[in-house]
């Protein structure tokens, strides 16, 4: 039996399972927020600083942060060790199958859900997961698909999900899920991280359904230089500054949920999910 005929009769046993969970979920809609940027520009900073504003402006709500970043550099920002993530799960399914361990194999993905829920940290406020590193080589579009889905499905269990991802809206796409609510695009001052949002808005809008979009320009030094930029007609949330608590809190890795509230960062994050329509005005 090859390995495309075993994920083909894996999901065939799943099929009716995962629609099950679509049907208890079907009258729950998760504000979704996906942030995206080019690297350096602050973006893990800024997804952490949505994840603690949501928190403490919706301590009745049930928030999940995922981190599709690779990097897991959402992880520290956070103050939380990965020790399990949603790779580490596609990872044991093709290695049993590559193995000839096709019982084991389909075992793992059955329960996957359940597995996802493992690999969740639950702390103060929130839930955390991640969702590792890239794929080995090789094609398992089957496997990554399924459990997208399941991401997907599980994440409508949350009133708030806040996405981590890569620079490009690709790799939410292809690993998370295929529509969000809010998608939030992080720029610093740089013709470069303009020219990379512009990118990401124009491969989200055939890739990624999203109801509105806006951009965060951060490390402003010059607020009045921002009516000479063009954003390709994208709303700009909120301008922030270069924070020096951030700085501080970069330099010894502390959480961002110690950020003065009075922290550009914080003030600027709650202008931009004010603008964007997440914070009640």
């Amino acid at each position: 039996m090859t390995v495309k005929t075993i994920f083909d009769k894996i999901l065939t046993m799943s099929f009716k399972d995962k629609f099950f969970w679509e049907k208890i979920m079907a009258d729950h809609k998760a504000t979704i927020i996906a942030v995206a940027g080019k690297g350096g520009v602050g973006k893990t900073s800024l997804s952490a600083t949505i994840v603690k504003t949501l928190v403490q402006t919706y301590p009745d709500k049930k928030i999940l942060a995922i981190d599709a970043d690779p990097a897991v550099g959402l992880s520290t920002a956070l103050g939380i060790d990965v020790k399990y993530t949603i790779d580490d799960i596609r990872k044991d399914i093709i290695e049993n199958v590559e193995n000839g361990n096709n019982r084991e194999a389909i075992e793992i993905l059955n329960e996957a859900k359940f597995r996802i829920f493992d690999a969740m940290v639950e702390t103060d406020g929130y839930s955390f997961i991640a969702v590792g590193r890239p794929e080995s080589a090789g094609c398992y579009c089957k496997i990554n698909a399924y459990l997208k889905d399941i991401i997907s499905i599980l994440s409508e269990e949350f009133d708030f999900v806040v996405i981590d991802g890569e620079a490009g809206i690709e790799q939410i796409n292809r690993r998370v899920m295929e529509k969000v609510s809010h998608l939030i695009l992080i720029t610093d001052m740089s013709k470069k991280g303009r020219d990379v949002c512009a990118t990401i808005k124009a491969v989200a809008d055939n890739l990624v359904m999203y109801e509105k979009i806006g951009v965060i320009v951060n490390r402003v030094t010059d607020k009045s230089l921002l009516k000479l930029m063009d954003f390709g007609g994208v709303d700009v949330l909120a301008a922030i500054g270069d924070d020096k608590n951030l700085t501080m809190f970069d330099l010894t890795g502390e959480n961002v949920f110690n950020l003065p509230e009075n922290s550009e960062i914080v003030e600027g994050v709650k202008t931009a999910l004010s603008a964007i329509g997440v914070l009640n005005k």
